[in-house]
């Protein structure tokens, strides 16, 4: 009877439970999605209750669907939303409030204080974050102002992974990983630990959190009563927060391999080896997952528009009824004529991190068609992650051998092969889409020999497609001098 590893990919959107074989391969599938909630501008909750029971659904689903029997259960990996905020009572198991999500701005009065206080540069030593709204420790403390009648002394933490691991063992493990941790604001990455500065200067008592553990070892046990009818009990024993999970699944094991999913933005994650690198230039470091006594850290770097840029062309200016139609509208010409949009609709990110631009076209004639906004909206997805990883290359001081992708956007061959001749290194795509359930799979197979070694893993890790680049190496440097021309002009233009 084959034999799987059960992923839980809980994201912003949706959850999904996949299982995959010993090959890596995916099998089965099942996905939900669940409410959003907006009760201010620029406020976005969950329902940490209506998570759980997403997760629930879609195991449950998973086995009845697919007559999968619980004895084929070898291991259960979890991968999820980082940064959500979720803090809940430990005698009832009830959330003290929404789960705060990590788009979220209710905490931004917090953190501009903390930046008027001049706390940025210790906050940055110790934890290779910048002070921002994103990160978990302003929620928290927002939620701890704002919530009344309730027992602080009974109170937990948790990322959305703790939540569930908590929820999965019956309330008996209160954990998270290295992955999730640096993502707090609250994790000192250079002494690993809970950093007593830091809760005091965000008031947040160390009770409240969960005990950090390696990102691939035995968390504990899922109850055998909370999946009704099916006897589920299985070691969870992978967890690593969605991006960090995405560079495992790539098998980015080495220091410079480099993985872009093109998602809503673009997220870049460089290895960078046992040593954090520190930024200069406005990019994250970061835990890339902790194993076996040993330490891997990742420079990050953020696009904040990347395939978002396509949904607005499609349903802001109606220039296409499908998304899938921009391939053929941007081969259908030779050359971008001189065509640059900028679309920075929310500011710009990595690596110049002005929030007040807003987005610009350049070099419109009477001759531009939709063709050539369509193309030029492509082409900036490709300039802007060029930019993060310029400057990758440049702090960690390593060659690029090739770029691993993942995300919707990776369908469309035109912008593949223009990212490929932009960097000039090879662009892989894998042919397990689901990159990042399959990391914590990955994490939680290495736990209990279900995998056997990393070297093994990547000995198994397959392919789809390979672009290489195709472009004059002179030609696409003008393309790229002249994207740097635009985004000066809309920088003074604000």
């Amino acid at each position: 009877m084959e034999e799987y590893i059960l992923a839980i990919d809980q994201g912003t959107t949706s959850t999904r439970a996949i299982l995959f074989d010993q090959n890596g391969q995916l099998c089965y599938m099942q996905q939900r999605e669940f409410k959003q909630y907006f009760p201010h501008s620029g406020w976005v909750e969950h329902d940490a209750k209506e998570i759980w029971n997403s997760v629930v659904e879609v195991v449950q689903s998973l086995f009845t669907i697919y007559n999968i029997r619980s004895s084929q259960i070898k291991a259960i990996g979890i991968t999820n939303q980082r940064e959500t905020t979720v803090v809940w009572d430990k005698t009832t198991g009830e959330p003290v409030y929404h789960a705060i999500v990590w788009q979220s701005r209710q905490s931004q009065d917090i953190c501009d204080q903390l930046i008027k206080d001049g706390y940025s540069p210790m906050i940055q030593d110790k934890t290779g974050l910048i002070i921002n709204p994103y990160f978990s420790a302003s929620k928290i403390r927002w939620i701890l102002d704002h919530v009344e009648n309730m027992n602080k002394d009974h109170l937990l933490f948790g990322t959305i992974d703790t939540w569930l691991i908590w929820k999965l063992t019956g309330g008996k493990v209160h954990a998270t990983d290295y992955t999730n941790a640096s993502r707090t604001l609250l994790y000192n990455i250079y002494d690993l630990k809970w950093d007593d500065d830091l809760l005091k200067l965000f008031d947040i008592p160390k009770t409240m959190l969960p005990e950090v553990k390696e990102s691939s070892c035995i968390y504990g046990y899922s109850d055998e009563t909370l999946l009704s009818g099916l006897h589920f009990r299985a070691p969870i024993c992978g967890v690593a927060g969605d991006q960090q999970a995405s560079l495992f699944g790539h098998t980015c094991f080495q220091s410079g391999d480099i993985k872009n999913t093109y998602g809503t933005g673009c997220f870049i994650l460089m290895n960078t080896g046992e040593k954090p690198v520190v930024s200069h230039h406005g990019l994250l470091t970061t835990i890339a997952w902790g194993m076996n006594g040993q330490m891997t850290y990742a420079l990050e770097g953020s696009v904040f528009i990347g395939g978002s840029v396509m949904q607005w062309l499609r349903d802001g200016l109606q220039l296409f009824a499908h998304v899938s139609e921009t391939e053929a509208m941007a081969k259908s010409l030779d050359d971008n004529e001189g065509v640059y949009l900028v679309p920075a609709f929310v500011g710009l990110g990595t690596p110049y991190w002005d929030n007040d631009v807003r987005g610009t076209i350049f070099g419109l004639t009477r001759g531009t068609t939709r063709q050539h906004i369509v193309r030029a909206a492509l082409e900036s997805i490709a300039y802007q992650s060029r930019d993060v990883i310029e400057v990758m290359k440049k702090e960690a001081h390593l060659t690029l051998t090739h770029l691993s992708v993942d995300g919707g956007t990776t369908d469309n061959e035109f912008l593949m092969q223009y990212q490929s001749d932009l960097l000039n290194i090879d662009i892989m795509k894998p042919q397990v889409k689901e990159t990042t359930a399959l990391g914590a799979a990955y994490l939680a197979g290495l736990a209990i020999g279900f995998y056997e070694s990393q070297e093994a893993i990547k000995s198994r890790h397959l392919i789809s497609k390979t672009y290489h680049s195709q472009m004059d190496f002179q030609k696409a440097l003008q393309y790229y001098q002249q994207w740097q021309k635009a985004i000066a002009a809309t920088c003074l233009f604000k």
